[in-house]
């Protein structure tokens, strides 16, 4: 008997090794995959290898335009492919982490993906304190938006537009305001979170789930878990420079073509840094990324 033909579809949710498939024209099927190899991404095209009524083996991974992960010694957590742009959720309470914040906009600027913060909790003493730490993003030209998710019409009237017709990866430290944002775009998100849980059998562990939202208007959402570290371990030292715009205009003076930015005479960087034109934080942070890079290549 021959086998069934193989289907095309976009990866909506995973959990672990077990994939939801929304399938072209025919409906979503519980999919996994076969073999070690690294698995797709919530965003990714595949080809499934339908199994029964409702199930398929992934088969493969068509062309990405791109993919958001982060990396460390230990693993790799990919987040989301095909993405149109990152929305980075922020808040006053708990506090957020400039350094987090810095390295998930060096791996937004690394995969060519625009990025937008959403700073929450508006509402809260805090508020005004957080939005001047974000001036210099900002005027490196990170738009930034204060707001509180639990206002559900302020949070559609100013972000509804930003998200029309993309694929927009939702972002966030444990504790931003995350799930609430989205239950703000997407009414039935708390639904549908609860009958993909129950149809994998996982229960109500969501913090490891990512999944796909479609909006109202047209575009989605892909909610990913929180994290409180991002390792930037896939990067080159080319890549990681160019998560900081701020270096591009300064590098052009730079003394030698193969300058590191950290301790050679005529760096253009340095003297920036010296001058006050970059921001000693953003320029300390470079510096961090750089050496875990370098330090983990030796082992």
């Amino acid at each position: 008997m021959a086998e069934p033909a193989a289907l095309e579809g976009r990866v909506v949710a995973s959990h672990g090794r077990h994939y939801d498939v929304e399938i072209d024209g025919d409906g979503r099927r519980q999919c996994y995959t076969r073999g070690k190899k690294s698995g797709p991404a919530v965003g990714d095209r595949v080809r499934v290898r339908p199994e029964g009524r409702q199930e398929g083996v992934i088969l493969d991974i068509l062309p990405r335009r791109n993919l958001f992960y982060r990396s460390d010694a230990q693993r790799s957590k990919q987040f989301a492919a095909n993405i149109d742009q990152l929305l980075l959720v922020l808040a006053p309470e708990p506090e957020f982490s400039d350094d987090l914040t810095g390295r998930a906009l060096v791996a937004a600027a690394s995969a060519g993906v625009p990025a937008l913060i959403v700073l929450n909790k508006a509402d809260l003493p805090g508020a005004g304190a957080a939005r001047a730490r974000l001036a210099t993003v900002e005027s490196l030209g990170t738009p930034v938006i204060t707001l509180s998710a639990l206002d559900t019409d302020q949070v559609r009237t100013r972000l509804s537009p930003l998200l029309h017709d993309r694929l927009t990866l939702l972002l966030g430290q444990s504790g931003m305001g995350k799930s609430t944002l989205l239950n703000a775009l997407v009414p039935d998100a708390l639904a549908a979170t609860q009958a993909h849980s129950e149809a994998l059998g996982t229960g109500r562990h969501t913090t490891t789930r990512t999944q796909l939202y479609p909006l109202r208007d047209g575009g989605g959402l892909i909610d990913s878990p929180g994290f409180q570290a991002f390792g930037l371990q896939h990067l080159s030292a080319h890549d990681i420079e160019q998560g900081f715009p701020e270096f591009a205009a300064p590098i052009e003076t730079c003394r030698f073509y193969n300058c590191t930015h950290r301790h050679e005479p005529g760096c253009g960087v340095l003297a920036a840094v010296e001058h006050g034109n970059i921001r000693a934080e953003r320029h300390a942070l470079y510096m961090r990324i750089l050496a875990e890079n370098e330090a983990a290549r030796r082992y």
